[in-house]
């Protein structure tokens, strides 16, 4: 991996829920959580304004408050401005967290708009630098990403206000292309490698092992649908009713599982680490209860054989 990119444990912090991602959460339960995660090795810790407007920067700033800044790192991200909006903050967030939508967010990769969040975030989190910055789902946005975002962040980085550079996206194809083009350290892959899907390892993960550049793998569970021993009929996939193929694909590759003595849940999480290119893996912990099991999880012993059995049953895109 490239010299900027920190150190990360092998099992990072997602602090989506800190936002109050779908429901809420209370400021204790997520104090606490850090804390388990603290006590159970995790030293990194990934959020992002748009979590819950600003309130998941906030949350995990406070919890981390107390710990020696030189033994964590925090990733957060750019892309997206938080403008006040007073006259809808009587109305929920539109965006799938519950709080008061008393902020809009605006799309904004622009010099002065990385800038501008950056600010903005280490006001929130109360930190005197962060680690990690990442481009927030540049899609639609690659010009302006690319050719001011990047030389910004670049420059920040220069100048020793922030450490290493990325992208973090819930597609491969253009974080392969930010590797590939611009000069990142780290990107973080959302949902395009794991145990149900591995489209990654036609694009990205080649010429991220090519270039040094580390990645981070989120979405493991591809939103809910593999975080179950037993996929449920209603389970969620990219943010929506999983379609019945898919459900059974899943409960396919369960079953598999289920015969080597070991969980979906604790596969998901192993397969994706085996990569050399995959520096670490967040997952999305909302109470001590979480973390407990996620650590758990973490821990299983998985043996190879599985790998290939998957790979035999189709259930693989690749033989490990």
């Amino acid at each position: 991996m490239t010299g900027r990119t920190p150190h990360l444990t092998a099992l990072g912090f997602g602090a989506a829920q800190g936002g109050n991602l779908y429901r809420a959460t209370s400021d204790e339960d997520f104090a606490a959580a850090v804390d388990t995660a603290w006590n159970g090795g995790i030293r990194y810790f990934d959020t992002a304004p748009h979590y819950g407007l600003g309130l998941s920067e906030r949350r995990l700033g406070e919890a981390l408050r107390s710990r020696p800044r030189d033994e964590y790192v925090v990733s957060t991200k750019v892309g997206r401005l938080l403008v006040p909006s007073p006259e809808t903050a009587h109305l929920r967030d539109p965006e799938g967290f519950a709080v008061p939508a008393d902020h809009r967010r605006v799309w904004d990769f622009s010099r002065d708009g990385v800038r501008r969040s950056l600010e903005a975030s280490l006001r929130r989190t109360g930190l005197d630098r962060i680690d990690i910055v990442y481009l927030h789902d540049p899609d639609e946005h690659w010009e302006q990403a690319a050719h001011e975002a990047v030389p910004a962040l670049v420059r920040l980085r220069e100048q020793g206000v922030i450490g290493a550079i990325g992208a973090g996206m819930n597609q491969s194809a253009m974080l392969a292309r930010f590797v590939a083009e611009t000069d990142v350290d780290v990107v973080m892959c959302a949902g395009r490698f794991t145990l149900l899907e591995q489209g990654a390892l036609v694009d990205l993960l080649p010429v991220a092992r090519a270039r040094r550049v580390g990645v981070v793998i989120a979405g493991v569970y591809n939103s809910g649908l593999l975080a179950r021993d037993t996929p449920p009929s209603d389970a969620v996939y990219n943010y929506q009713q999983a379609p019945a193929e898919v459900i059974e694909q899943a409960r396919r590759t369960a079953r598999v599982c289920q015969s080597y003595g070991v969980t979906l849940p604790e596969a998901a999480l192993a397969f994706v680490r085996r990569h050399p290119a995959v520096v670490s893996t967040v997952v999305g912990m909302r109470d001590e209860a979480q973390v407990t099991e996620t650590l758990r999880r973490s821990a299983a012993e998985v043996p190879d054989q599985l790998w290939t059995v998957l790979y035999e049953e189709g259930l693989l895109d690749v033989r490990s």
